[in-house]
């Protein structure tokens, strides 16, 4: 590995090498103690001829070598070959690699992942109030709607028209035209027949049918004159023209007012014969399949359709892209009206917590291993020297710790050894 590479341990961003300095200012106090009790062996091993004393601080310092050069060893085993020695069960990381991945894995699905701790962990928070604390401020309520109006626009500018019409026209044909309407269409109207709707609807009829009548008596004598042969005198047409008028204005008055007209009941025989007759006759039921595809297969049909949905999106995308637009502060105050319910109605803050916390169970408990895979797969693409730079540069500054209490705890018992071994045992001996 080349020695910029190991020197920085793999550091890209200002916090790696934050990471970084603090590991080599721990490195340098472990290697300073390591050298300051070689200097002081070095001199009481020489001196403790003329000063006994000196012993113990020989050992104490023997000791503390020991520690340090032992817990160095230990911690640079993780992650390298001390001195480059290829001593067994050293480099531990890098030769271990794979197996590091897959237990972070396990041990993130098995304790992080786990049902209870999602449930627990959901169960603290309501994501309801916090969208609608969120929501209720204007500014973020407007950055919302920019979001939501970028993405909608960006959506509208990328589809292609005919993708868009060929998805239309595919659900429109799987879910209108190819599920026949005969059956259907006899059962809803059987439906309106039997709920007394078909009434009102032959009241507006005749409503409008006498006001049109009353407002534009020509055109209904022009309807009449024609019809009639041209060898009538004209006094004839007009009197011909005006009772038949007269006639046409009471009986779409009496039609209106009379609920037992007998053109109420010739109208609600035809209508429950046509019910049954679509929901039983084949030729019917044909008969109004055959009008069906020529309408929705009509060339004018599809035109109309395609000029309709561009002429759509050519608006929605204008509205979108304009801030000031009625869209967007319609949108805008939408939020906002959304953020201020989440707040004041508990029962919705529940019921969407509650959707949220089943859904997000849901996916957890499903994906489980996937989630954590992400984990393990992750690690198994890592460069083997690169996994052990990014964990040493992670953990790097706590492990030098281990190297100072080794180099403390080696110094006290190197002098516990050399006390006991000197009070106790050497007169024994003698």
């Amino acid at each position: 590995m080349p020695f910029r590479t190991r020197r920085t341990l793999g550091a890209v961003t200002p916090a790696d090498f934050e990471r970084l300095a603090q590991l080599r200012r721990m490195q340098a106090i472990a290697l300073g103690l390591l050298i300051a009790m070689g200097v002081v062996f070095v001199v009481s091993f020489a001196l403790q001829q003329r000063f006994p004393w000196l012993g113990y601080v020989r050992a104490a310092s023997e000791g503390g070598m020991v520690g340090a050069l032992a817990d160095w060893f230990a911690v640079t085993a993780l992650f390298r070959h001390p001195l480059g020695l290829r001593i067994p069960h050293t480099n531990l990381i890098s030769n271990k690699k794979d197996e590091i991945g897959e237990g972070l894995g396990s041990f993130i699905e098995e304790n992080f992942l786990a049902d209870d701790v999602v449930h627990a962990k959901l169960s603290e928070i309501s994501g309801a109030r916090m969208a609608g604390e969120w929501l209720r401020d204007p500014g973020n309520a407007e950055r919302a709607g920019t979001i939501l109006s970028e993405a909608g626009t960006a959506a509208l500018t990328v589809l292609d028209d005919r993708d868009v019409q060929d998805l239309i026209e595919g659900l429109v044909r799987k879910h209108v035209v190819d599920p026949k309407w005969g059956p259907t269409v006899g059962h809803g109207l059987e439906t309106v027949l039997d709920a007394g709707h078909h009434e009102s609807l032959i009241d507006i009829a005749a409503d409008h049918l006498e006001h049109w009548l009353v407002a534009h008596p020509e055109a209904f004598d022009r309807v009449v004159s024609s019809r009639l042969p041209s060898w009538v005198p004209s006094i004839v047409d007009r009197f011909v023209d005006n009772r038949l008028h007269a006639e046409a204005v009471r009986f779409a008055q009496n039609v209106a007012r009379d609920r037992s007209h007998p053109f109420r009941a010739a109208a609600n025989s035809f209508l429950h014969d046509l019910a049954r007759d679509l929901g039983q006759k084949p030729e019917l039921q044909d008969q109004l399949e055959a009008l069906k595809h020529e309408i929705f297969d009509s060339p004018r049909i599809r035109a109309l359709a395609a000029s309709t949905w561009a002429s759509a999106r050519a608006a929605l995308v204008e509205m979108l892209a304009d801030p000031s637009s009625e869209l967007r502060t319609r949108l805008v105050s939408a939020m906002q009206d959304f953020g201020r319910r989440l707040l004041e109605d508990a029962t919705l803050q529940y019921k969407i917590d509650v959707w949220v916390m089943n859904a997000v169970e849901h996916v957890v408990r499903r994906s489980r291993h996937e989630i954590a895979s992400v984990v393990t797969e992750t690690v198994q693409r890592w460069d083997a020297s690169e996994a052990a730079e990014k964990i040493e540069l992670q953990v790097g500054k706590d492990l030098q710790f281990i190297r100072i209490n080794g180099t403390v705890v080696g110094s006290l018992a190197g002098l516990a050894i050399y006390t006991i071994a000197t009070l106790v045992i050497a007169p024994l001996v003698s």
